[in-house]
């Protein structure tokens, strides 16, 4: 038994939500969120595909590599969120720019450059609400936060009003597009990846005007 569940384990791709779904269910959806938004490591994992796919796996009828119940994977993903961030922005307190410093990962310090600038463009309650929906920035934002002085109060009001509407709005995004269009499951992975895309557009957007900005200041006047 033990060898037929490490086999599992080592047959999982942590990159790929249908993957994680079919070997983990729910729990795999509120680890994957808890260490996305919480842990600094976790700055590759897929969770906006991961929550969408789970909201799609949720429609009876749907024929995916696993079946999920709506409740359970809503509440994992909330949970995992919500305590994923909160427990990243208490590690920030407790030094979050020096674990930060020691990554030698170019995207988490790209994706920390751009939480910070976040945070200084929009102020504090609309930088935590729209880091949920950037990835990458949505793994540094938190401990940024805590590193920051973010007041605990204003962090958690707008970490928890973020992560209710990203987690349960993709959720209920998936549940809705598949129980109104029949056949879905032929459409998973194009939708997936449709998602995928979509995630990163506010990333090359913001890619393109730190390109402007720079190009800008360049040019003489």
């Amino acid at each position: 038994m033990a060898v037929a569940q490490f086999a599992v384990a080592q047959a999982v791709n942590v990159l790929d939500a249908g993957s994680l779904l079919s070997a983990f269910g729910a729990l795999g959806i509120a680890v994957v969120m808890f260490a996305e938004t919480g842990l600094l490591v976790g700055f590759f994992l897929p969770g906006d595909s991961l929550l969408f796919t789970a909201g799609l796996l949720c429609v009876p009828g749907v024929r995916g590599s696993v079946h999920l119940s709506l409740p359970p994977v809503l509440a994992a993903a909330v949970v995992g969120a919500l305590l994923g961030a909160q427990t990243g922005y208490w590690l920030g307190r407790r030094g979050g720019r020096a674990l930060l410093a020691r990554s030698r990962a170019k995207k988490l310090h790209e994706g920390a450059a751009r939480a910070e600038e976040l945070l200084g463009r929009y102020g504090h309650a609309k930088a935590v609400v729209l880091a949920r929906f950037v990835p990458v920035v949505r793994t540094v934002l938190n401990p940024l936060a805590g590193a920051l002085d973010v007041p605990v109060r204003v962090f958690t009001l707008w970490q928890v009003i973020g992560g209710l509407v990203w987690t349960v709005g993709l959720v209920l995004g998936g549940y809705a597009l598949g129980s109104s269009v029949p056949n879905v499951d032929r459409y998973l992975l194009p939708l997936v990846a449709l998602v995928v895309l979509l995630s990163l557009t506010p990333i090359a957007l913001e890619a393109r005007r730190a390109r402007a900005r720079r190009a800008s200041e360049g040019t003489p006047s």
